[in-house]
């Protein structure tokens, strides 16, 4: 049986917000983020989602569109069609085809 995932909160679709962001646990974002976030978390970034921030976490992984430096503790995912516009430093990077 597989375990359910929990978030500690959930920035839906058609959604906006700016400000600063800082969590732990997993946190998704599907909407529109601009401003800091950070955590020893996960950040979870949807197909849908324009992160316009600098990201300090300890895990990320990005499905969508981050404009921003990423510094990732543990590990930083990429997956189609995700997109970053910026630089990242972790210590494991995994990117798939097609990003």
């Amino acid at each position: 049986m597989k375990k359910r995932e929990e978030f500690n909160a959930f920035l839906g679709h058609n959604t906006e917000f700016a400000g600063k962001l800082s969590f732990s646990g997993t946190v998704r974002i599907d909407g529109h983020f601009r401003g800091e976030i950070s955590t020893e978390g996960t950040l979870i970034v949807g197909e849908a989602a324009v992160v316009e921030s600098d990201v300090q976490v300890a895990h990320i992984i990005i499905s969508g569109e981050i404009r921003g430096n990423i510094v990732a503790g543990r590990k930083v995912e990429i997956h189609a069609p995700g997109r970053v516009v910026g630089n990242i430093q972790t210590p494991v990077l995994v990117v798939d085809e097609g990003v």
